[in-house]
């Protein structure tokens, strides 16, 4: 029988189960998808823990790359053999085979490994929708990246590199800056040693930045307002350190700032903006404009480690999971 990562309650890493599954032939409109590597994001803790609710008991995981087993009744456009991958729910990717509906499937083109796919769908179609639908960044811009040496950092720095945007990146460690500035980064601030926000003033002659992309919540909202220009964008698109706080409305009120909370899901809600977003990620990938990268491994049964050094912030850049 094949083995899934399964919970009955959430809560801290221990919560985490590997368990036999019961598989039934694909329903219709669903494939059949023997998982080859898996990827590790932030937002599976998120479930886990019960920040994100879950209907219970529960598989964890959006993201894996793999192979065509089977297709149910209905299904065009795929056939056993196929390499594919998938990034956009429903939750379970943490098995080693499974049955996902063939609508938010993509085929994997040649010269993307599954190593490669089964860690960039995610956290590639982010930086696609975070650099190019949700700011309209020109040459010549300035952003803020905070933790630009993780799995979305590193892609969201090179991209914005290639399209003569200045990155100022904020990182946790002396080995984290190195890995930031090979990865695109003009500038590295190393929080807990860097006064972030003052540092940026001086980075940009007392303007600020058009855009700050913050994935760390809580730690950092007031240094994300603070460093951005006059009308400039916070995006906030995750809480590495906890939820943002309670937010009156009129602190982004003095500088005239623009706030969103954007979301994968939404930006590809539909099949025609999915196939977009990934077409524009694998010709990133392809032309050699983000060259993504797996920095650790875990098996797939020590998933409960892998979340409890991502949450140490034990990590750098991409991890994947081998069933």
């Amino acid at each position: 029988m094949p083995h899934a990562i399964r919970i009955e309650e959430q809560g801290a890493p221990e919560v985490m189960r590997w368990e036999a599954i019961d598989l039934t032939a694909p329903a219709a409109d669903e494939v059949q998808v023997r998982n080859t590597a898996i990827g590790l994001n932030y937002i599976d803790t998120y479930h886990r823990s019960g920040l994100y609710p879950l209907e219970l008991p529960s598989g964890l995981g959006q993201e894996a790359a793999g192979m065509v087993e089977a297709v149910g009744p209905g299904v065009t456009g795929f056939q056993p053999g196929d390499r594919v991958a998938y990034a956009t729910g429903p939750t379970g990717s943490y098995c080693e085979v499974w049955n996902y509906p063939a609508a938010k499937l993509l085929r994997l083109p040649s010269g993307v490994s599954d190593d490669v796919a089964a860690t960039v769908m995610l956290k590639g179609m982010t930086a696609e929708y975070l650099l190019h639908r949700t700011a309209h960044l020109r040459s010549g811009d300035t952003i803020l990246l905070h933790a630009a040496a993780g799995g979305t950092g590193l892609l969201v720095a090179q991209w914005a590199r290639s399209m003569g945007v200045r990155v100022i990146g904020v990182v946790g460690s002396e080995a984290k800056a190195a890995l930031a500035y090979d990865h695109g980064c003009h500038s590295v601030l190393i929080s807990g040693k860097d006064d972030v926000a003052q540092s940026v003033q001086e980075l940009t002659d007392g303007e600020g930045v058009k855009v700050a992309y913050d994935s760390v919540g809580q730690d950092t909202f007031q240094t994300t307002i603070d460093s951005l220009a006059p009308c400039g964008m916070f995006v906030s698109f995750g809480q590495s350190s906890g939820p943002i706080p309670d937010v009156n409305l009129k602190v982004f009120a003095p500088k005239n700032l623009y706030f969103t909370r954007p979301s994968l899901f939404v930006y590809n809600r539909t099949r025609d903006l999915l196939e977009q977003s990934a077409a524009r990620l694998f010709d990133a990938i392809l032309s050699g404009v983000i060259t993504p990268e797996v920095r650790q491994s875990y098996a797939l049964q020590d998933a409960a480690q892998a979340h409890r050094d991502l949450e140490a912030r034990k990590t750098i850049g991409a991890t994947v999971l081998r069933p």
